[in-house]
């Protein structure tokens, strides 16, 4: 038995989380795999388990899980080499294996958790629309009264979850997710490499744009900075670099 697990650094009884990530696409703008994003599901997690969380990794359509490669430290791209906490994940032969054998989402009960974490990446942007399950389980847990989040791309949730009145969880809600200038600067970065030829987004739709359409009060903190805002039992993370700033409130929501 393990100090977490016998409660000694957590007199109280051991708060459990469910983390989600999204399942494997194809990007309809680029034609290029999608998947979560490393430091979104890490990095939580790594507060979580800090704290004396139980933490467990689900996706909407269950089974194994593909990351975004430039998430991943270990890729030639070098973009993510600096992020030793998802380094020391993928170290971890025990940890590294959640994603290769996530449940569904629809198993989730809600009075078994105290809050519900959904991760980024590319992938949601292109497959949350036809995860019913997931908007369904979204606003099930929002509506008893469990603390929700979304980091970054994962905020795509907010745009299809719905109340029991039909009405977005978003509307008239403050939110944050990846800004407008982060996307541009994603853009021109693609269409400087050649990538992809000028003019051409990586992003079918912007999750700052249709946040907006759907009354939300959307706020940021500038490109690319850290960033977490909560409006009652709903927080939202502004970016990849937002998943520590994401936990910890979600943390404070608990009462640590």
């Amino acid at each position: 038995m393990s100090l977490k697990d016998s409660n000694v650094t957590n007199p109280r009884a051991r708060k459990r989380i469910a983390i989600v990530i999204a399942n494997p696409a194809v990007s309809t703008t680029t034609g290029w795999p999608a998947g979560f994003w490393w430091s979104e599901l890490t990095h939580p997690y790594y507060e979580f388990e800090e704290a004396g969380y139980a933490v467990d990794v689900v996706s909407p359509a269950g089974g194994k899980c593909e990351a975004d490669a430039m998430s991943d430290p270990r890729d030639a791209s070098g973009y993510s080499a600096s992020d030793l906490i998802s380094l020391g994940f993928l170290a971890s032969p025990q940890r590294a294996a959640l994603v290769e054998r996530t449940a569904r989402v629809d198993g989730l009960e809600a009075d078994r958790y105290d809050a519900l974490l959904v991760a980024g990446g590319q992938a949601p942007m292109f497959n949350f629309e036809t995860a019913g399950n997931l908007h369904r389980k979204f606003a099930e847990f929002f509506e008893a009264g469990k603390v929700v989040a979304a980091l970054c791309h994962g905020v795509a949730i907010l745009r299809y979850a719905r109340l029991g009145n039909g009405e977005l969880i978003a509307t008239g809600r403050t939110v944050t997710g990846f800004a407008n200038v982060e996307e541009d600067f994603a853009d021109e970065a693609v269409w400087s490499m050649g990538l992809l030829p000028r003019g051409q987004r990586v992003m079918p739709w912007r999750i700052e744009d249709e946040m907006k359409k759907a009354g939300a009060n959307y706020v940021q903190a500038g490109r690319w900075r850290s960033f977490a805002i909560r409006d009652g039992n709903l927080i939202t993370g502004q970016q990849n670099f937002s998943g520590r700033e994401t936990a910890r409130l979600v943390m404070e929501s608990l009462g640590r």
